[in-house]
C-alpha cells in the first residue's frame, strides 16, 4: 500500500477503506506502507497513519512503515508514536514480484 501526497482528515475513511481490503485479501505480514510520497507530514498525517494502525491491528496484523522521510519519522518520535507505527529500515524491504 502507498500513501502519498498531503493528507487530510477527510482522506481518512478512503485509505482505512483500501487497507481493509488489501485485508481482506490476505497478502503479507506486516503490511508494508511505502510513505515516500507524503508531503509536509503533519497532525493529519499522524492521525491517518494512527487510524491505518489501529485497522490493520483489529485483523490481528502488524504495519509497517517503508521510505518514511526524515522529518515524518521525527514527528512520529515526537508525537510518542514510533514504536507504534515503526519503520522498517530499507534494506530490509523485500521487493515483490
Amino acid at each position: 500500500m502507498a500513501v502519498a501526497g498531503r493528507i487530510s482528515p477527510a482522506d481518512v475513511p478512503r485509505l482505512c477503506h483500501l487497507l481493509g481490503v488489501l485485508l481482506a485479501d490476505g497478502g503479507t505480514d506486516p503490511i508494508v506502507c511505502d510513505v515516500g510520497g507524503i508531503r509536509d507530514p503533519d497532525a493529519a498525517t499522524l492521525d491517518a497513519l494512527a487510524r491505518l494502525t489501529l485497522t490493520v491491528r483489529r485483523h490481528g496484523r502488524r504495519i509497517r512503515l517503508s521510505h518514511a522521510s526524515p522529518e515524518l519519522r521525527e514527528l512520529l518520535a515526537l508525537a510518542g508514536l514510533a514504536d507504534i507505527v515503526p519503520c522498517v529500515a530499507e534494506s530490509a524491504i523485500e521487493p515483490r514480484r
